[in-house]
């Protein structure tokens, strides 16, 4: 087990600290001297040594990866698959760059929606100012003229955006079992309109304003000694938070704040939200959804917000993995006898596919998946 520089040369300093005040009175001015090295101990530079900085490429190419032609995410050079442990010993660091590398997969299985799938990136809400927060859906030319059939497509939460099942499954298997562009194109070759719904794109991040700290000495009547203590106290409260911060986190980020999508601020508010402008709207006879994970649950919202347009227009609805509970979301029996017989729940399972799986809930069947469909 490897162990960081910077424990290796704290640690020492933190177990002697320990002792001495253990001690009695006496050992007062030890514990000082010891914390006046502390405090000149740059830990900056020290977790530099530990971690590199958080500086990371904003391309595929910058990365050295590239997708093959089968789909798979490759090592330009070496041509092996993605490898998440870059650096040993340093999770948060892999972590983030894996983050930084999901951002940039992101973008491009939006370039594939619109590129190889023909769809169209529609932004939301549809009356949205200049100004404001905005996020979008994909759709086909066809998605609300189509007079006979729509498959509307809706993900599993988490870090997923539109056109993807799996971020891991993008990047340690291939674009075919991550994403939805194969249900996209079979659809479309098919004859159906498609919809694919973003309901993760909640909210944008925006850099938190910094506000002025007003000393007490500003705004205070208290007599000028009593000033000087608390401005004493408050100072070296300060610094050992920042002492502390420092050795924590020493490549601090910005902090950030969110500012929510006007009705679209939730998975639920959205599938609400797409139907009302865009599902309700289109010309579509036939309605067919496919919702994975979370998005089963939005759907089930769906329905019973709008129990009675959905059972006028939705022909079929196939889950995976769905999380709903007909029981926490309070769906009524007219809602769960239609999904008993409108829908259909492929669970992850060892049996066979389609091989019927027991349910503690009394709503739709569930059935095997075979293995196809992994959060």
């Amino acid at each position: 087990m490897s162990v960081s520089l910077s424990s290796l040369i704290l640690l020492p300093i933190w177990i002697s600290m320990a002792q001495i005040q253990q001690g009695g009175p006496d050992e007062k001015e030890k514990t000082t001297a010891l914390k006046d090295l502390l405090s000149r101990i740059d830990l900056d530079e020290l977790m530099k040594k530990d971690e590199p900085p958080l500086d990371f490429p904003d391309t595929l190419e910058g990365f050295e990866y590239a997708f093959n032609e089968k789909g798979q995410l490759r090592h330009i050079k070496t041509g092996e698959p993605f490898v998440f442990n870059y650096r040993e010993d340093l999770h948060r660091w892999n972590q983030k760059r894996y983050e930084a590398l999901g951002e940039i997969i992101t973008k491009y299985v939006y370039e594939l929606l619109e590129k190889d799938c023909n769809l169209k990136k529609i932004s939301i809400p549809v009356d949205a100012t200049e100004s404001e927060p905005k996020s979008f859906i994909f759709m086909s030319e066809d998605a609300l003229t189509n007079p006979q059939k729509l498959m509307v497509l809706i993900h599993g939460s988490g870090v997923v955006r539109a056109g993807q099942w799996a971020r891991r499954l993008i990047i340690n298997e291939d674009l075919d079992s991550g994403t939805q562009i194969p249900f996209i194109k079979r659809a479309m070759d098919e004859g159906y309109g498609v919809i694919v719904l973003n309901p993760n794109e909640n909210y944008i991040e925006v850099e938190k304003p910094k506000i002025p700290v007003q000393s007490s000495s500003d705004s205070s009547d208290e007599p000028a000694e009593k000033r000087e203590r608390k401005d004493k106290v408050s100072k070296e409260t300060k610094k050992r938070r920042d002492f502390y911060e420092k050795y924590r986190n020493p490549q601090r980020e910005k902090e950030m704040m969110q500012l929510y999508i006007r009705e679209n601020g939730s998975p639920e508010e959205h599938a609400v939200y797409v139907w009302d402008h865009f599902i309700a709207q289109s010309a579509a006879e036939k309605v067919f959804f496919v919702a994975h994970s979370y998005g089963g649950l939005a759907f089930v919202e769906l329905m019973i917000q709008r129990e009675a347009d959905v059972k006028s227009k939705v022909t079929a609805v196939a889950l995976t993995d769905s999380v709903h509970n007909v029981w926490h979301q309070e769906a009524g029996k007219t809602v769960r006898e239609w999904m008993r017989e409108n829908c259909c729940n492929w669970v992850s399972s060892s049996e066979p596919l389609d091989t019927s799986v027991e349910s503690m809930l009394p709503d739709c069947p569930r059935v095997s998946a075979g293995g196809f469909f992994t959060n």
